[in-house]
């Protein structure tokens, strides 16, 4: 998730703090970022800790490095150790051990995303979205209990338009429609673009869940949340604006592959929607390149 605009100047604790939660919707945006965090206070304050810790580690961890100030004020060292927090807080009892934990493993989000981005400004290749996160997170739930059995929800009017908010708030592990509501919010406010897009993808995920029987889930939000996520990730194309709706599209043909092989959902299906599309641009715009007449090969326009 890499920032638009780079600044001189070392950004305070709370501003770099607050936009690494709003990276995790691929925004750069305080506000947005300050409602995502009251959308896991409000909901789910015994997640709150461990996102906090999380994104603590990851900002330290960089600082600690002398990792670049920009970056750092993006957010883009904080973004995976809060989604990390949450995970582990939700999946493992609180316990002496668990907060160092949380510190480690937001620490080593923050080294992974900082090597990748140093190959992303060399090579301009694919961006490492939350793959951190899932990585790590994979190896993580080896050791976690099976979860709880979620509650049953009836089939409604209500519950339908509870779902389309809960498809934002799951992106954070949160069910609960005011979650989504607070993080609807922030994208508003941050990009209004990107709220429309997340709007719909949460309804196509929502309809697509619904079409495939699978009505739990669907009323849960998750299928919904991994469809917002690729939207958001293009939603800022607006010379193609077909692209954030493909990215929808593969994000939910793709989410049964890593249940088929027996691994955990999680963001997954939006890093590879999000990487093949890129992969397909790249590709794409390199053959434009050479199938271009007259143009020298020693002076072949950059891609962007």
């Amino acid at each position: 998730m890499p920032a638009n605009h780079f600044n001189t100047h070392c950004p305070d604790w709370a501003e770099a703090l607050l936009n690494g939660f709003s990276q995790i919707f691929l925004q750069r945006h305080p506000l947005c970022g300050l409602l995502c965090l009251l959308a896991i206070l409000l909901t789910a304050p015994v997640l709150f800790a461990g996102a906090l810790l999380g994104a603590v580690a990851g900002l330290l961890t960089a600082q600690r490095r002398n990792y670049a100030k920009a970056d750092r004020q993006a957010g883009l060292f904080s973004y995976n150790g809060v989604l990390l927090g949450l995970l582990l807080s939700l999946y493992f009892p609180w316990s002496p051990l668990l907060p160092p934990l949380i510190l480690a493993a937001g620490g080593l989000s923050a080294m992974l995303t900082q090597q990748w981005l140093k190959h992303v400004y060399r090579s301009r290749s694919i961006p490492a979205y939350t793959s951190p996160f899932v990585a790590m997170s994979w190896m993580l739930l080896l050791f976690a209990e099976p979860s709880a059995p979620m509650a049953h929800i009836e089939m409604n009017t209500l519950n339908l338009l509870a779902a389309e908010l809960r498809g934002l708030g799951q992106v954070m592990f949160l069910g609960h429609p005011l979650a989504g509501a607070l993080v609807a919010a922030g994208l508003l406010v941050a990009d209004r673009r990107a709220f429309a897009w997340a709007l719909l993808a949460s309804a196509i995920g929502l309809g697509s869940s619904l079409l495939h029987h699978e009505t739990h889930a669907a009323l849960l939000g998750l299928g919904s949340y991994n469809a917002v996520l690729a939207a958001l990730a293009f939603s800022g194309q607006r010379q193609q604006p077909w692209l954030p709706l493909l990215g929808i599209v593969l994000a939910l043909l793709v989410t049964p592959l890593f249940a088929a092989i027996g691994l955990a959902t999680l963001t997954a299906p939006f890093i590879l929607a999000g990487w093949l599309i890129r992969a397909g641009i790249q590709v794409l715009g390199k053959a434009a390149v050479d199938g271009t007449p007259c143009v020298q090969g020693e002076n072949q326009p950059r891609l962007r």
